[in-house]
């Protein structure tokens, strides 16, 4: 089925999609359609599962039709070990962003769930890109849909927060399109397979790297380019937020194994030590930063930068163990943490927004402040908090245990206080949740707002426990996950280790 141009598919089935329920206008036709579409977008999307070769790191369910022939460029599809997971997880979660408006958005909604469906094709295409102005072109097209989101449905200060998202992420991916063309003078083709077997002095490489850096460390984000985050999830409403964290920020990471490590190894290895630093900081400061928080949104919004701190850590902490070790045994163990994180992060987080937004919906606030007690009028809504709480800490048997574990163990063969300071996290982690719990859901109803709330629907209830089965699932059986990608991660590690110095 779909045979040839089964990713085409995914890009425009939801596209279209879109603009379908934008024409379906009115409050009554727009969620149905919008079901229907997402629905049957993640139905198609599990033919790549089920289709998937495992054994080797070939490209599969290529496709390839010239684009603009006069530079070489294709509308170039296909996927790997690495993206197809990721876009598996973008069709699931919007999904889940659709049932999660149901109700909750009265104004507009057809233009909201449109916005939604067009962002979930475009992200498809930047996960199946295999040309790199194709990647390029669904890179930006997707603040498009983003910035309407937080600029129409977002709060009070959603101004000040659109304008600053889209600066900050624009601004890096200039850098990024510059690196781009520059590459494309000296291989004379923007096909990803080619930018890969370029070679290049150690300057243009350093350079090159550090455009990678900004584009890619904004979209994380990682520290000190973070600031963004927090206001765009405060501002976003729940599905902005969910989107945002559970697949927007992996894009960054995908960025590094796609495009720095493999394009740019000499220079990787030169600066790993300044990304390790970046990842550390998130780790640790940014966790400090979170625990201080009096908003749940921003709560959660500081501690995605501190877990999505694991996944750059996991990445390049390939070159210390190699320089250390002087092989790179142990290294796949640091990329498949950061990649299990990032699916998992993507589970958590989306969580932990849609549970604040069943809260925010109720009470119209998400100052921690005005909870407390909740468990007494919402238990089935409390167990399910917890569950996503401990898993933000990394409770072993839940998904955020496997990838940062997986890093701090692979940590160890690089540097001790690397996998020190990168495993007080379990600890920060562990503080700033479990505070926000105690004065959410535990204790005695403190107000009259709290002593009105009624516990979840079964729309709600339906939703977090699909969420709860795939925490769970991916926490007590990786294996899967870590097989499909494995060939993959390993084809990255002989790029990023393979020298590409003009002799």
């Amino acid at each position: 089925m779909f045979d040839g141009y089964l990713l085409s598919v995914l890009i425009w089935l939801p596209i279209l999609g879109g603009i379908l329920t934008l024409f379906a206008g009115d409050k009554v036709a727009a969620r149905p359609v919008a079901l229907v579409v997402s629905v049957l977008t993640f139905a198609i999307s599990l033919l790549l599962w089920t289709g998937f070769n495992a054994e080797g790191y070939q490209l599969q369910f290529v496709e390839l039709i010239p684009w603009i022939e006069t530079f070489k460029i294709n509308y170039s599809l296909g996927v790997d070990g690495i993206s197809m997971p990721l876009i598996l997880l973008n069709t699931f979660i919007t999904v889940l962003i659709v049932l999660a408006g149901w109700e909750v958005i009265q104004k507009k909604p057809s233009q909201y769930m449109a916005a939604f469906l067009i962002m979930e094709g475009i992200i498809n295409g930047v996960f199946a890109a295999q040309d790199a102005m194709l990647f390029y072109v669904f890179f930006e097209a997707m603040l498009i849909p983003m910035f309407i989101v937080i600029g129409i449905w977002g709060g009070d200060n959603r101004i000040y927060a659109t304008i600053k998202f889209f600066l900050y992420t624009f601004f890096g991916s200039v850098f990024m399109l510059v690196s781009l063309i520059y590459m494309y003078t000296q291989a004379g083709s923007f096909a990803i397979a080619d930018l890969h077997n370029v070679k290049l002095g150690l300057t243009p490489q350093i350079l090159i790297f550090l455009s990678f850096l900004i584009a890619f460390g904004v979209k994380v984000p990682m520290w000190p380019v973070h600031t963004w985050l927090p206001d765009a999830h405060v501002q976003a409403p729940t599905g902005g937020s969910v989107i945002l964290a559970a697949v927007m920020l992996k894009i960054g990471g995908y960025g590094f194994l796609r495009f720095s490590l493999p394009m740019v190894p000499d220079a990787s290895a030169e600066l790993a030590w300044l990304v390790i630093f970046m990842s550390l900081t998130a780790v640790v400061y940014i966790g400090f930063i979170a625990l201080v928080q009096s908003d749940m949104k921003k709560l959660v919004a500081y501690s995605s930068i501190a877990h999505m701190g694991f996944v750059t850590l996991g990445f390049f902490i390939l070159y210390p163990i190699l320089k250390n070790t002087g092989s790179t045994e142990g290294s796949l163990m640091g990329l498949q943490g950061g990649m299990l994180q990032m699916i998992s992060h993507g589970f958590i987080s989306g969580a932990m927004f849609l549970a604040i937004g069943v809260l925010y919906d109720r009470m119209h606030t998400r100052e921690i402040s005005a909870y407390g007690g909740v468990a007494n009028r919402m238990p089935w809504f409390a167990g399910f908090f917890v569950l996503f709480a401990m898993a933000n800490t990394g409770l072993p048997g839940t998904s955020g245990f496997v990838g940062e574990f997986m890093v701090i163990l692979a940590s160890f063969k690089a540097n001790f206080w690397i996998a020190f300071l990168s495993a007080t996290t379990l600890i920060v982690g562990a503080a700033y949740t479990l505070w926000l719990v105690k004065r959410v859901i535990f204790g005695a109803v403190t107000n009259d707002q709290v002593s009105e709330l009624t516990d979840i629907n079964k729309r709600e209830t339906f939703i977090l426990s699909v969420l709860a089965v795939f925490v769970l699932l991916l926490g007590l059986w990786p294996e899967p996950l870590v097989h499909v990608m494995n060939d993959s991660l390993v084809h990255v590690i002989e790029q990023a280790t393979t020298s590409k110095l003009v002799k």
